[in-house]
């Protein structure tokens, strides 16, 4: 089974990413692979410009077409998920993540943001159509180790955890999605040539 994850960190040495890591490790001996996906991996011009002829835009819109699940990880900045994210996440087809359990993952500098992932997170998931919506899991960064290692503090590495299990179960008892149908890349051009 594969999920993708996509990471909408404007840092590259995130410590948001941390969180997709554990997740992954947790996920893997249940046999449950994760495609991470970062701002990272796009040209500038393609995502500022919203270019979704682009190669790697395309590869994107493919592979969360294909994944069975999606966990979607973000820093919180004063009270709202990242651009970056938001960025990505209009990369994606309007209903993308029809028949997908969705996890949101979220960190912050304190725990005043911790409702974000409710009032600002969620309500862009569900306008991607998922089928379920995880709670989600919000750490405070200070939970989050630096550096290589991103050691995750006792508490929230629990969380994280029982999370990534109910996710794991979310992803086992959703049905495969219909595919979804695929214009022909001459669609335009035929059309406008009537």
């Amino acid at each position: 089974m594969n999920i993708v994850a996509i990471l909408g960190s404007p840092s590259k040495s995130s410590r948001t990413a941390r969180l997709i890591e554990h997740a992954a490790r947790r996920l893997q001996p249940a046999g449950i692979h994760v495609d991470s996906v970062s701002v990272y991996d796009f040209p500038a011009d393609d995502l500022l410009y919203g270019n979704f002829a682009a190669p790697a835009v395309q590869a994107l819109q493919q592979r969360v077409s294909a994944a069975q699940g999606v966990i979607i990880a973000t820093p919180v900045y004063k009270a709202a998920y990242a651009g970056a994210l938001k960025v990505l996440l209009d990369l994606i087809p309007e209903g993308g993540f029809a028949g997908k359990p969705v996890l949101p993952l979220a960190s912050g500098g304190s725990p005043g943001h911790l409702l974000a992932v409710d009032y600002a997170i969620k309500p862009v998931l569900a306008a991607l159509k998922a089928s379920e919506i995880h709670q989600g899991v919000f750490a405070v960064e200070s939970q989050i180790g630096r550096g290589a290692d991103g050691e995750l503090a006792a508490e929230l590495a629990q969380r994280l955890d029982v999370a990534v299990d109910e996710f794991a179960a979310l992803l086992r008892s959703t049905p495969p999605a219909a595919a979804t149908p695929r214009l022909p890349d001459d669609f335009i051009s035929r059309l406008i040539s009537l």
